[in-house]
């Protein structure tokens, strides 16, 4: 039997995981947890899950620094991360963090039961467009745009804007975490130390 938590959160994605699993006899779904620290918190348990899938946005203690906590502490412990972001920076720190797999919320349940078993197995999941992106960056690894996506140029032409992160996440119709997640990414690929400094970059290079 494959013990598994759910970590997300969202109460509607954990409860449609959860109805996925439960139709699956060598899965059982011992927890959910709906942050980063939660789900490190339930790994401490005496059971402790065998896959955790991990969101990678959540609040309180985000899904890339709560794989490292829980890869540092129980390396017995598998972490397939389960995400809506395909962003290169995001797939190589989950990877580095010590997730096993990076799989997309839309995949299909039956690629995410293959994604688990895997996983279990010891064995790493891409999902298709992770792969593609980084062996895009391989052969590409200084595109003249700073390999800015197409929500982070929306988000930087927000900021040349001088809008705030609250009426950013009302305009693009986002969550504030979110929004702190891409101007983050925005930061560390344009080299900024500040909001100012990326405008002053992006209006330099003509970004936005």
């Amino acid at each position: 039997m494959i013990k598994v938590l759910i970590a997300d959160d969202h109460l509607l994605v954990r409860q449609g995981i959860r109805a996925l699993l439960d139709d699956h006899k060598d899965i059982e779904v011992i927890g959910e947890a709906e942050n980063g620290q939660q789900a490190y918190d339930l790994c401490k348990r005496k059971r402790k899950p065998d896959i955790v899938l991990m969101d990678l946005i959540m609040p309180t203690l985000g899904g890339v620094e709560a794989i490292k906590k829980i890869a540092g502490k129980w390396s017995h412990v598998k972490i397939v991360a389960l995400t809506s972001f395909i962003d290169k920076q995001l797939i190589e720190d989950s990877l580095k963090a010590g997730a096993i797999g990076y799989v997309l919320k839309n995949t299909s349940g039956e690629d995410l039961i293959a994604a688990i078993r895997n996983a279990n197995k010891g064995k790493s999941t891409l999902s298709s467009e992770a792969s593609d992106m980084l062996i895009s960056n391989l052969k590409n690894p200084l595109a003249a745009d700073y390999q800015l996506t197409k929500q982070e140029k929306n988000i930087l032409s927000c900021l040349v804007k001088g809008q705030s992160n609250k009426e950013i996440a009302r305009k693009q119709v986002l969550s504030i975490s979110t929004v702190k997640f891409h101007v983050s990414n925005i930061l560390n690929k344009l080299g900024a130390t500040s909001r100012a400094e990326a405008v002053s970059i992006a209006l330099k290079k003509n970004l936005v």
